[in-house]
């Protein structure tokens, strides 16, 4: 399959927000998709949005729902694409939840739930998305933070999950480099997404209010769209990044600086 004329993309966390962003601007690229989640009516929505700009019988989106906090869950995933696609080129880790709390106010469950979403997750669907790229190479982008790269107030679990995604991303690029591969993160601030939402019910503060805090907050005087990011992931996932690998890339209209 080295010669097909499109390549394939695992993206989870695609019903929504960055995920869903990422799946339309690599549709745009050519390129196959596999919509992972855990809301099948929602995945599907996104699927029947993309377009299908290749003469071949392969349909341009498939659709796949399950559980990635389980390791086998995720082997399953690589092999769906595989089975229907014959290949993996990228695979994006956009899946993700946050819980608004201090370490004080973080239940076990809660902390226990962030860590296998945000890290167990990108390491299991890693370790099995690698041996399908060993002959042609390919790239895993991990979604991490920029709460991954300093801290953050009311959200511990989530501070050390993303902060553990970005080491994971640094060590399994040196590890595989040279199978050409290449493993970025990408570390957002607040984006316009459901999840930022979600923040807001979950400190008890009105979404709008939160939304104009959060625009004023940023050096820029606005949040990041969800296109943005999408952007950056197809860039990272190109040739044009070549010589990039390893690295934890912003994209939060200069808040660390």
């Amino acid at each position: 399959m080295s010669n097909a004329i499109y390549k394939v993309v695992v993206i989870t966390g695609a019903s929504s927000g960055i995920g869903a962003a990422t799946a339309r601007k690599f549709n745009e690229q050519g390129c196959k998709v596999v919509l992972a989640g855990r809301d099948e009516a929602r995945l599907k929505l996104v699927a029947e949005s993309l377009t299908d700009s290749l003469t071949d019988a392969l349909p341009v989106a498939r659709t796949w729902t399950g559980d990635l906090t389980k390791s086998q869950a995720c082997t399953d995933l690589i092999d769906f694409a595989i089975l229907h696609y014959g290949r993996l080129d990228t695979l994006i880790n956009c899946a993700g939840i946050i819980y608004r709390s201090t370490a004080l106010d973080t239940s076990d469950l809660q902390w226990e739930e962030t860590i296998a979403v945000n890290l167990n997750a990108p390491f299991y669907l890693s370790r099995a998305a690698i041996p399908n790229m060993l002959d042609d190479g390919g790239t895993i982008l991990n979604i991490a933070s920029d709460w991954g790269l300093q801290g953050g107030k009311l959200a511990a679990a989530y501070c050390a999950s993303k902060g553990g995604l970005v080491l994971l991303t640094k060590a399994m690029a040196l590890d595989h480099a040279k199978d050409k591969i290449r493993i970025n993160a990408i570390c957002p601030g607040d984006v316009d997404t459901p999840m930022l939402k979600t923040e807001a019910e979950q400190r008890g503060v009105d979404y709008q209010v939160a939304m104009s805090a959060n625009n004023a907050d940023s050096p820029t005087g606005r949040i990041t769209l969800p296109d943005e990011v999408a952007a950056l992931c197809v860039y990272l996932a190109s040739d044009s990044a070549a010589q990039i690998t390893g690295t934890a890339i912003p994209i939060d209209g200069g808040n660390t600086a």
